[in-house]
Formats: C-alpha cells, structure tokens, sequence
C-alpha cells in the first residue's frame, strides 16, 4: 500500500511504496492530505519515480517553493502540447517548464528581458513547438496578469524541444536551431531561387536537415556504405551535390567534424527536390 509521506501543495504529495520515494501529481490529491494517508488512485495523474537521492530533493525544493498555480499551468500546457505534438514527452518537462516559467515571470515583475537570439529559426523550424510556446506565453500572461514577451514563446519552446530526445542529450534545441538556421541560409545563397517555403519539399527537406543536426551533434551520423548512390546522384544532381559540398566545409571549418558521403548524398537529394520544385514555380 502506497502511503502518503508529505503533502506539497493540494495537487502534489510525496509517497513511500516498497521503500521507496514517489512524486504523484493529481488535481485536488493532496487537500485534506495528511501524513500517514493512503494514496486516492482515483486521483492520480502522474507518477514520477526518481532513483537518485539528489534529483528527487531538488524536486521537492522546487515544488515547495513555486506557487501552485504553476503547477496547475504546466498541466494545461502539456495537455495542449499532446494535441499539437506528434510526439511523447519526458515526464522531467514538468519540473523544467515550472522552473522556466516561475523564473520568466520574475524576470518580468523586474523588467529584465533576455532576448532569445535563435527566435526566428525556432519559429520558422518547430511550427508546432512554438505554437505551443504561444500558448503557454498567453496563457501564463492571462493567468499571472504579466506580460512575457514574444520570445518567451520561443523559450518554452526551447524546452518542448530538448523534451522530445531521451538519447540525445548533447543536441540541445539551441545548438540544433542555429545549425539548421545557418544550413538553411547556405543551401538558400547557393540555390539562388525562391523558395516555396509552404511546400512540402520544403517541410521534408527542413525535417531531413533537423534530424542530420541531431546525428552530427551526437556522433550518430551515417557510415560510407553506398558509393554507387553517391557517384550516381553527383551525376545526375551536380549542382545539388556541390551545394552539399559548401554545407560539409562549411560544418568542418566550424564544428570540426567531417561529414560522410552517404550524409552529402541525401542532403544533395533533398537539395535537388528544393530546386526542382522553386523553378517549377517560378
């Protein structure tokens, strides 16, 4: 039996099953809560088990100190997110998004405003991240009667992101975003087209170029297996292919790591859709 060891605030309490100690949120779960209770299952929402001592003190510290109200945001926020993302999140997003947002708002009561210097490529490059960034903005400034500024949508956005990737921790949102942002620019120079950015050649060569970001920040890039391929596309998409080129001196004269051919041949297949695409258009 799962008993109530310590109660937080009305929708958080601390319980102790099979020796060991347990997070649970659910609305109304701790009013009227006292040491020694049995857990109401019926109210439960989430379960956050922490196998480090230290980890699970900083959790309580932070929840016994943030004004529940957050709490309760956070829990709209990632409800909204499960509509709008294709995708399942870490459950530690909920204490990084209540930090995030108690500190955002302090900074606002003082008028100190940190300016997110990627807000464009998060807005341009995670649409659906962002629109959740959006929300959870309007309603924090509905809520607490503040005004957070724009690129705090990006910001929770950043968080959203980084949320998303258990294995990957080294790619944080903000490296990727300004990679794919300075990729993007290059392959844009170099095509000297307009861009159909509504298009879905250049949704699909935005997601192939986020995941290649990802796999070169975390050393999991594709091994020179295919060179058949990559001679065949530098024959048939030659200026593709040499676009590719510029991205891979560019990535080693900046990031240092070299970029193997089986990589250059899909950015070059994807670079050619783009082309094909934007002087079909024209």
């Amino acid at each position: 039996m799962a008993l109530i060891k310590k109660v937080l605030n009305t929708s958080v309490v601390l319980i102790e099953k099979d020796g060991k100690e347990i997070v649970v949120f659910g609305k109304g779960i701790g009013f009227g809560a006292k040491p020694g209770d049995s857990v109401d299952q019926s109210k439960v929402d989430q379960v956050f088990f922490s196998a480090e001592n230290i980890r699970m003190q900083q959790v309580l510290e932070l929840l016994s100190n943030i004004p529940e109200i957050y709490l309760n945001m956070v829990q709209e926020i990632i409800e909204y997110s499960k509509i709008h993302l294709d995708t399942e999140l870490q459950q530690s997003i909920y204490f990084t998004l209540m930090d995030h947002m108690h500190f955002a708002v302090e900074r606002a009561q003082k008028g100190m405003n940190i300016s997110n210097r990627v807000y464009w490529e998060v807005k341009s490059y995670y649409p659906k991240e962002f629109l959740v960034g959006e929300y959870a903005r309007k309603l924090i400034n509905e809520k607490l009667e503040v005004d957070l500024p724009k690129e705090e949508s990006a910001n929770i956005a950043f968080h959203l992101i980084n949320a998303q990737s258990s294995d990957n921790e080294n790619a944080d949102s903000m490296k990727v975003a300004k990679m794919l942002g300075s990729i993007v620019n290059l392959v844009r120079y170099n095509l000297k087209a307009n861009l159909q950015t509504d298009s879905i050649h250049y949704n699909r060569f935005i997601t192939h170029v986020k995941f290649f970001v990802e796999r070169y920040l975390s050393d999991k890039l594709m091994e020179e297996t295919d060179e058949e391929l990559f001679e065949q596309i530098s024959t048939l998409y030659p200026e593709s292919m040499n676009i590719s080129f510029k991205i891979k001196e560019y990535m080693q004269e900046v990031h240092h790591k070299p970029i193997p051919k089986d990589e250059l041949t899909y950015l070059a297949v994807h670079i050619n859709r783009l082309l094909k695409y934007s002087e079909i258009n024209e």
